[in-house]
């Protein structure tokens, strides 16, 4: 539902929106899963008639946007009509999954008969809090529908004009299927002290927060927020080739882990190499990086193996580059690279290539990030990829999900309990 904030009255209007999240919340639970799947399918309708009112916008935001945002900030922003159409087509895909709520995750019966049962439940108001992602605004709207949660949006300034085109689009869809326009609200202004309005939680109206940007914005939201938190902290992520590692597969997974796309939380920020093929593999590695256009940074192992790389510094394994760039370190072996995961990650995605099986599972189980990979590239660490359609973003938290978040990863649950007189003695 779309407010319009005269001055003064940001306060009033905010606790307004969240009153209205509330309500629409218990229509969107008690909504069939054929009504909810009609409103998420019927927004990726209204996207693709709307495609050319949402492309302008778009152009408006990117237009106001060159002088203030790096060029992997105006990549993320960016909409074509192509990537327009993939989100559509994201939406599309949400519509088609199994509804999460109401299935049971467990059941059993106790020796006094009691019959329990753990469901799948919406958590009720969501709000996403986000920088220059217009993307988020569907995959978060269609997200929060399949779940039977209503959800709160407030985007960046920088994505603004495009984010109110594709939620005008997004309202269609909800009131073509019957569900209130309030199921999705978005906040209209880029006032930032509706932010903080919204980390006070809305007189009681938010369930849950859930940041999608930079490390200051999630910073922030962690420490100011009054309700609870879905935390994602930036991908500082690694891919280790270990001595086993077959040498095409290794570039091949390398270059794509850090190329594909830079501007991604699941790009690869940090090559780890292992020093017994590291002077044979390294320069191949280097060459194929550097003809996909990538700069390294590497340790005194990595630039003796490698004349001309940069050298990196300690700011280096801490730096979410988001930029064709890739810091290189040489290590002994697999507990060596485990401990520099351990040290430098934040738990969002790391990568072993390797030909070991035991290698490969020592990896798995030890690394403790939200996803760890075998022979595949950090850039699956996307809901869509995943199977969940689209997603709100990649929790690093480790309570109450992790990894790609999902409509399931939505839901809470509750117990239902079936008995037949049964008193506690």
């Amino acid at each position: 539902m779309t407010f319009l904030l005269p001055e003064g009255s940001l306060e009033k209007d905010m606790l307004a929106l969240g009153a209205a999240a509330r309500s629409a919340a218990a229509v969107v639970r008690d909504a069939s899963p054929d009504q909810r799947s009609a409103a998420i399918a019927a927004m990726a309708r209204h996207i693709r008639a709307c495609a050319s009112d949402i492309l302008a916008a778009n152009r408006r935001d990117l237009d106001a946007a060159r002088t203030r945002l790096t060029g992997p900030e105006l990549d993320r922003l960016a909409l074509d009509a192509a990537r327009l159409e993939g989100l559509s087509h994201a939406i599309a895909a949400i519509a088609a999954q199994p509804d999460p709520v109401g299935a049971e995750i467990a059941r059993w019966r106790q020796p006094n008969g009691l019959d329990i049962a753990r469901v799948r439940t919406p958590i009720g108001v969501l709000a996403v809090i986000y920088e220059s992602r217009p993307n988020v605004t569907a995959d978060a709207a269609a997200l929060a529908i399949r779940s039977g949660n209503a959800v709160i949006l407030r985007g960046g300034s920088e994505c603004l004009a495009t984010s109110l085109a594709l939620h005008r689009a997004i309202e269609q869809g909800l009131e073509e299927a019957g569900l209130p326009k309030a199921s999705v609200s978005m906040v209209p202004t880029a006032d930032r002290a509706a932010v903080g309005l919204m980390l006070q939680g809305l007189n009681g109206s938010i369930d849950l927060l859930i940041p999608r940007g930079g490390k200051s914005l999630v910073a922030r939201v962690k420490a100011d927020a009054r309700v609870a938190v879905l935390g994602h902290l930036e991908g500082l992520n690694h891919v280790y080739v270990h001595a086993s590692a077959d040498p095409a597969k290794a570039s091949a997974v390398v270059v794509n882990a850090k190329m594909r796309r830079v501007s991604v939380c699941g790009a690869a920020e940090t090559l780890l190499i292992d020093a017994v093929v590291a002077p044979q593999l390294l320069p191949r590695l280097a060459e194929d990086l550097h003809a996909a256009g990538c700069r390294l940074r590497g340790d005194a192992r990595a630039r003796t193996l490698v004349p001309g790389m940069e050298a990196a510094s300690d700011a280096d394994w801490t730096t979410e580059y988001l930029a064709p760039i890739l810091a290189v370190r040489v290590v002994d072996g697999l507990e060596a690279a485990i401990e520099h995961i351990a040290r430098y990650g934040s738990g969002h995605t790391d990568a072993i290539v390797t030909e070991d099986a035991v290698a490969a599972e020592a990896f798995l189980n030890r690394v403790d990030s939200a996803i760890v990979l075998w022979n595949a590239s950090t850039q699956f660490a996307d809901g869509g990829e995943f199977g969940f359609g689209a997603e709100i973003g990649i929790a690093t938290d480790k309570l109450h999900a992790r990894g790609p978040v999902g409509a399931e990863q939505l839901t809470s649950f509750k117990y239902m309990v079936r008995g037949t007189g049964q008193v506690r003695p």
